[in-house]
């Protein structure tokens, strides 16, 4: 990152992250800035790799009938190869659709979206027969509600 993100920075981000999809008139309005000069921050923060892109939340349930599962996975050992590997794996697989590397009881907590358990059962038992991906341990919970989705972090100062 080339410069330290000011206040109007930090308001821009917050707007981008409420609804990418704003005019630049009404980001710039919302920053007190013009047109122009907001595009060139925005551009900025893109060459910067502070904006890394943009996305669109789709309703889930337009997208047929679908379950979504977290899965806890332990790996057998924390060698760079075995680490490497299970996250190529894992950052291949569209079903997958978070993945954190964390502290704690386990290595990994993912989001899967498919369709059925039974597809991700089938899933799951192909990567645990799958021994190059060193997984020791997958335990899953299933999601019954979302009751917040993820929508951006708290932009500090804004």
């Amino acid at each position: 990152m080339s410069a330290p993100l000011d206040r109007i920075d930090r308001r821009l981000l917050q707007a981008l992250q409420a609804d990418a999809r704003q005019s630049a008139q009404a980001l710039s309005e919302a920053v007190h800035l013009s047109a122009r000069a907001t595009l060139s921050r925005i551009h900025r923060l893109q060459q910067d790799g502070v904006i890394t892109g943009c996305h669109a939340q789709v309703q889930r349930s337009a997208l047929g009938e679908h379950v979504a599962l977290f899965a806890e996975v332990t790996l057998k050992d924390q060698r760079p190869a075995t680490v490497q590997r299970f996250e190529r794996h894992v950052a291949a697989c569209p079903e997958v659709v978070g993945c954190w590397l964390l502290s704690g009881r386990y290595d990994y907590l993912l989001r899967f979206g498919c369709r059925d358990l039974a597809h991700y059962r089938r899933l799951t038992d192909a990567w645990l027969e799958d021994v190059g991906l060193g997984i020791d341990r997958i335990v899953t919970s299933t999601e019954l509600q979302t009751v917040k989705e993820f929508t951006g972090f708290p932009v500090p100062g804004a």
